[in-house]
């Protein structure tokens, strides 16, 4: 089992810890987006630590939601000319898996996008990563997923990126929409789910799910009604991070596989889109699991999770043509289709991705 990140969790953890972030080099590039960092105050921050430390940054607030290779490199470009020593990722997961893309580019002797995605060496600048929302867990996972636009699809990138500190305070959530705070949650749930009903998952990989769960049931009517405190906010943060840890272990599976035609073609957030498949992955999962899961994220049975899905997030029509094509990128897939704990055929896959559409309460 392996998750090499010092992982801080705790109000002010950045200010709390800005001797450690000044410890990693003597310049650094921030990878951020133009607007949530800069709202929830995290980036200034950041910045204060930097400047209490007497180190040097530059900041790369171009980074656009679902990333993609081309603003990969314009950030690993910028962090070249300046002569950046490590890597400093703030926000969701797509500032998050672009620092680690950077990190790693700015790490190899020449710079070529192709690098990418050619098996190789997973050497990396020091990277410190500061999530801002409760979903993707990138501040503990290696995965960087980036948005190659020539392909029209979404691809991790071949090497694995740990971050070498992670900074978790859930109080960068104060500003987020009740909309974030239920994709981003989701998302996180959906990789709980994912890691349990996985071929690779044992008893360590289950661990981080329990606790995950527990933290996720005990905000979901909150997510609901839209009231939450800072304690909740942190409990967010750490089930997003306990469920990062998990898929850190096994990956995830059918519902993000499929979930990438929905975000590239119709542009559904994330956690909406991996959401939208992922009560058709519990309905064919064996009995004893399905149950489990579904008791401990605080549901009856697969039902009742669909309607709350669809009150939370409503009904997204999607064309047969567009989940036909879903399922046809994923079956070429087949070690993500065979990651699957319990037998996936061609029909099951359909069952899986028709499920939201064809649902009647």
């Amino acid at each position: 089992m392996l998750i090499p990140v010092m992982v801080h969790s705790e109000t002010n953890a950045v200010t709390k810890h800005a001797k450690e972030i000044c410890s990693f080099g003597k310049k650094a590039l921030i990878v951020t987006g133009k607007r949530s960092s800069y709202q929830n105050g995290s980036i200034d921050d950041v910045c204060a630590a930097l400047q209490g430390g007497k180190c040097d940054y530059i900041i790369f607030d171009d980074v656009e939601e679902n990333p993609s290779v081309d603003t990969v490199m314009k950030a690993t470009k910028a962090g070249q000319k300046e002569k950046v020593d490590f890597v400093i990722g703030i926000g969701g997961g797509s500032p998050l898996d672009a620092a680690k893309a950077v990190a790693f580019l700015l790490a190899q002797p020449t710079i070529h996008s192709r690098l990418l995605y050619t098996e190789g060496n997973h050497d990396h600048l020091p990277l410190i990563l500061i999530p801002t929302t409760c979903g993707t867990g990138s501040e503990v996972t290696p995965v960087s997923v980036l948005t190659i636009p020539e392909k029209q699809t979404k691809k991790s990138i071949s090497h694995k990126i740990f971050a070498d500190l992670a900074l978790i305070d859930g109080k960068y959530l104060r500003t987020a929409s009740i909309a974030v705070l239920r994709n981003t949650a989701l998302d996180a749930l959906t990789h709980l789910i994912e890691s349990y009903l996985n071929k690779k998952a044992d008893d360590f990989s289950r661990m981080f799910v329990d606790s995950g769960l527990k933290l996720w049931r005990e905000n979901k009517d909150c997510l609901e009604n839209g009231e939450l405190s800072d304690r909740q906010y942190q409990k967010l943060m750490n089930a997003s991070a306990m469920a990062g840890m998990a898929i850190a272990q096994t990956s995830t599976t059918i519902p993000h596989g499929l979930s990438y035609s929905l975000t590239i073609k119709k542009h559904v957030p994330h956690g909406k889109a991996v959401g939208y498949f992922t009560a058709g992955y519990l309905a064919q999962a064996p009995d004893k699991e399905r149950s489990y899961l579904l008791k401990s994220m605080g549901f009856h049975d697969t039902d009742s999770f669909e309607r709350w899905y669809l009150r939370l997030y409503g009904k997204t029509e999607v064309s047969e043509k567009i989940l036909d094509q879903a399922i046809e990128e994923l079956w070429k897939n087949q070690p993500k289709v065979q990651s699957a704990s319990f037998k996936i055929d061609k029909e099951t896959l359909k069952q899986i991705a028709y499920y939201t559409a064809n649902y009647k309460e």
